[in-house]
């Protein structure tokens, strides 16, 4: 496989996977072990960055109209609970980094995490069916998915959006759509930072040698896709449970722990 086609589908690859609940940083290992290529930090924080763009560009109208209106109580409520679900995530980010906490490169915990996630989205669903649908972010919501983001950073094959969707759903917003809605705002603040910190470190490490072409083209990749699948997922959820995530994730880590695991 040329170098050209394996940067293409590992953008192609974090553009499904980032806003998805199955797990971008898993599939992302999976596919380098599968002989896509290791690629640097680097290069995984700037495709990263591309599907960030791309959810940017898709709720701009949503985020000018929180910024822009500020004043209306409905606007300033949601806006401060997406900065207080950020701020908690940002804290908790600084102590687990000052703790040195380091993700795994290994199949195992990616394997089980998609198992247990998996199991839990089910559950999830299920429970969310016999609450009454409500749309309302509340503070408990606010809270737990901030601390939620910080889980799924932590255990690899968790999956961000899934944690913060499931999070939000079992804490009262029983509605998908405005629980994934309100996911993806604070994933954007989140993720910008995250990538920014990460970005900033490579730099002042001076560990920067990059084919800037490849990365490119493989930010371009991740953009387009990533805009493409949020567009089609926003459309699907209004009609459709994420149960088939569910099964996808279960299968794939059953998948992982007979083929793979042995050798990881």
């Amino acid at each position: 496989m040329s170098n050209l086609l394996q940067v293409i589908l590992l953008g192609v690859i974090e553009g499904i996977t980032e806003f998805l609940p199955i797990s971008s940083t898993g599939h992302l290992l999976i596919a380098e072990r599968l002989g896509l290529g290791q690629r640097s930090e680097l290069f995984n924080i700037v495709i990263q960055a591309g599907a960030i763009l791309a959810i940017t560009i898709l709720y701009w109208t949503r985020i000018w109209g929180i910024l822009s209106k500020v004043r209306e109580p409905e606007n300033r409520d949601y806006g401060l609970k997406l900065l207080a679900a950020f701020s908690i995530t940002a804290v908790l980010g600084l102590v687990v980094k000052k703790l040195g906490f380091e993700l795994p490169e290994t199949i195992t915990p990616v394997a089980w995490a998609l198992i247990i996630g998996g199991f839990f989205m089910i559950g999830a669903e299920w429970l969310a069916a016999r609450q009454p649908k409500s749309s309302k972010i509340t503070w408990p919501v606010a809270i737990i998915v901030g601390v939620s983001q910080i889980i799924a950073g932590v255990f690899p094959g968790t999956s961000r959006s899934g944690a913060t969707i499931f999070s939000a759903m079992l804490s009262g917003t029983s509605d998908r759509e405005a629980a994934t809605e309100f996911s993806f705002l604070v994933g954007i603040p989140t993720m910008y930072a995250a990538s920014g910190y990460a970005l900033l470190k490579q730099l002042k490490a001076g560990d920067v040698h990059e084919n800037w072409t490849d990365v490119s083209i493989a930010f371009v990749a991740s953009t387009v896709t990533a805009f493409v699948v949020v567009r089609w997922l926003m459309q699907y959820i209004r009609s459709h449970t994420f149960n088939v995530f569910s099964a996808y994730r279960i299968a794939l880590g059953v998948l992982l722990l007979w083929l793979l695991a042995p050798g990881s």
